[in-house]
């Protein structure tokens, strides 16, 4: 399976902070708002990703990422002109897909939970056992600014709505997707939606109407953290401070994911912190010493 970052957009609900620069690129406190989706990918031990961006936006994340390899993995890099959707992302996305399967996630969306990493692997095996999407379920308090899930009194998915004005669930579907790679197909047959966008949620439909789609709920000690706006900046800020600050252990750190995968070595690990002259260095120092 592959994974592709769609860190795109002009991200007007942030303006003036993102008039220069994207916001995957800005700081969630002590690291780049793309670190967060980056190790969603790296929790279900993708290695080979591709991050879709602005033509203006894509030398920044160029110069951040590198062609992955201090990470032992391998990034490319592929530009979206405008906004189309986020199921545009796949048909950009083709050359770099190959035959493989694909996880897709949002470039300003964190994750952050127990026992998160088995689900993600949980989500591959199911794709490549050819089983079709699985996309996920988050109980929100206000879902019509969301992709909605209708499910039967059993549990079984019965719509997928983007952005409704009367929701038929709380619950909402978070910007993580696994697909196989018919995806590619489905994508390119979708006809734009009255904003001339291809919506992610008729790939969705699409998989549901052959009964190949999965919802995976992410219970009550999940958290989901939407990054678009000032005040959901902050907040995802100071709650990744607090537990950091609460627990000692860095959350999101793609450095110490490597390292745990044995994609890097102790004394790569050792040399990424020897160029941060900061508490980010000192933590992993200690992941390599072993605490």
């Amino acid at each position: 399976m592959k994974g592709i970052i769609l860190a795109g957009g002009s991200g007007t609900r942030l303006y003036p902070l993102t008039r220069a620069v994207s916001k995957q690129i800005l700081p969630c406190y002590d690291k780049p708002m793309i670190y967060y989706p980056l190790s969603v990918l790296m929790l279900a031990e993708i290695r080979d990703v591709l991050i879709i961006s602005t033509p203006r936006d894509l030398p920044l994340f160029k110069e951040l990422l590198n062609d992955g390899s201090w990470l032992g993995m391998r990034f490319e890099y592929a530009a979206q002109d405008e906004p189309r959707g986020l199921a545009d992302a796949f048909i950009i996305g083709e050359r770099f897909l190959g035959q493989d399967s694909v996880c897709l996630t949002l470039g300003d969306n964190i994750f952050f939970g127990r026992a998160f990493s088995p689900i993600l692997k949980s989500a591959v095996r199911k794709v490549e056992s050819g089983q079709g999407g699985v996309i996920f379920g988050y109980y929100v308090k206000d879902p019509s600014s969301y992709g909605v899930v209708e499910f039967s009194p059993e549990w079984k998915v019965l719509s997928i709505e983007e952005k409704p004005a009367h929701p038929k669930s709380h619950y909402a579907a978070p910007g993580l997707y696994f697909y196989g790679n018919d995806v590619v197909e489905i994508a390119k047959n979708i006809t734009p939606s009255v904003r001339g966008e291809i919506e992610i949620t008729a790939v969705n439909n699409a998989y549901l109407a052959t009964g190949r789609l999965s919802v995976e709920l992410l219970g009550r000690g999940m958290a989901w953290l939407d990054t678009g706006t000032y005040d959901g900046l902050l907040d995802a800020s100071n709650f990744i401070a607090t537990i950091q600050k609460r627990e000692g252990m860095f959350v999101s750190c793609v450095e110490e994911i490597a390292y745990l995968n044995k994609w890097i070595t102790q004394d790569n690990l050792l040399a990424l912190a020897s160029s941060y002259k900061t508490e980010y260095g000192d933590y992993l120092r200690q992941v390599a010493e072993g605490f």
